[in-house]
C-alpha cells in the first residue's frame, strides 16, 4: 500500500452494490468499496471530492482504502 493519498472524485456509486470508481488528478480510474470509506457511513455523493490510499485489493487489482471526503 502507498502512503501517498490519491486525490480525485467519485465518478460512480452504486448504493445497492456499495461499490464505485474514483477518477483521480491523473486521470486514472480506481475502483472502491463503501466498506473503505474512512467516516463509516458507506455512502459517499457522485462528484464528491476525496482522497484514499492505493492497495491491492482482493481481487489482485489496484483499488483505493481509506477513502475520506474533502
Amino acid at each position: 500500500m502507498s502512503d501517498r493519498r490519491i486525490l480525485g472524485y467519485v465518478a460512480s456509486f452504486d448504493e445497492a452494490r456499495g461499490d464505485g470508481v474514483v477518477v483521480t488528478e491523473l486521470g486514472e480510474s480506481l475502483y472502491f468499496h463503501c466498506v473503505n470509506i474512512a467516516d463509516g457511513t458507506r455512502q459517499v455523493t457522485v462528484g464528491a471530492q476525496v482522497s484514499g490510499l492505493r492497495a491491492v485489493g482482493r481481487l489482485g487489482s489496484d483499488e483505493l482504502v481509506d477513502l475520506q471526503k474533502i
